[in-house]
């Protein structure tokens, strides 16, 4: 363990693993709670559209890709609440849009772009020290602004029209947590890539609900489990030579898989069974 901890890249994945994993849980609760699965998966896909344009036009991917799913995401919720349309149906067109923008993008940047493909399935060794620092920046805003709405948002994921009704600005609330998501895309994209964000935002989440019914022991066992996915992965992956963002999720999925077959609801209902 001490020989792999003196390189600098692996210091920083870890941290950055742990990082996304703290983040990841925290928002992926909100988003299992609320059923916004597939919105998570559109916002993560969307993201792809972003970089590449960024690539493209020469600007920061991550500053672009933030920027376009912040408007992809708000697109997506306004669609849903002012246009009549569903938000399923929005979440897909938007899905496929962008992309197909992001492979148009592609091929109208000159040569093969590594950086992009990069984003695209993840590259968490290569994090960089000014990767680091954006991630720990946008962490640091994401967990403020849960912090600031806690009771808010935790109002609104259990009852949106009881929250309307007592006052509450439950529609810009909901465009808060579309934010959130979108900053939580955006800090992940790095670590596992874009086609496989959606998974660690998700799993972690999914596997603390069924271990506990109580939101806050939830929240806690989400951010647990999503950093030792996080770590472990990394670690992992480092040993076996396999791809780290690929092993960090299926970890994840073990770890579901595991919560499931543990879950105190299923064991109770097992016994009355018997």
């Amino acid at each position: 363990m001490s020989d792999i901890l003196q390189y600098g890249f692996m210091q920083r994945a870890l941290i950055a693993g742990a990082v996304i994993g703290v983040i990841c849980a925290v928002v992926g609760v909100y988003v299992v709670l609320r059923g916004m699965a597939f919105i998570g998966a559109g916002i993560a896909h969307a993201s792809f559209g972003g970089v590449a344009l960024g690539v493209l036009l020469g600007i920061n991917p991550v500053v672009a890709a933030l920027v376009f799913c912040l408007i992809i995401a708000w697109g997506i919720g306004i669609l849903a609440r002012k246009g009549e349309v569903r938000e399923d149906i929005s979440i897909g067109v938007f899905f496929a849009a962008t992309m197909a923008l992001g492979i148009l993008v592609i091929g109208l940047t000159k040569g093969y772009q590594v950086d992009l493909f990069g984003y695209l399935f993840g590259s968490i060794l290569a994090v960089t020290p000014q990767d680091l620092w954006i991630s720990l920046i946008l962490g640091a805003v994401v967990l403020s602004v849960v912090g600031l709405f806690f009771k808010d948002l935790l109002f609104i994921t259990f009852d949106s029209e009881m929250a309307e009704v007592a006052g509450l600005p439950a529609e810009r609330l909901h465009f808060v947590l579309l934010g959130l998501i979108s900053l939580t895309v955006v800090l992940s994209m790095k670590v596992v890539g874009i086609i496989l964000v959606s998974a660690l935002i998700i799993t972690p989440a999914a596997a603390a609900y069924q271990l506990t019914e109580d939101f806050r022991k939830m929240m806690a066992l989400a951010v647990l489990i999503g950093v030792l996915a996080a770590t472990l992965g990394l670690l992992l992956s480092y040993w076996l030579n396999t791809a780290s963002g690929a092993t960090i999720v299926l970890l994840a999925t073990f770890f579901f898989l595991a919560s499931v077959a543990l879950s105190p609801r299923r064991l109770r209902w097992f016994f009355k069974a018997r």
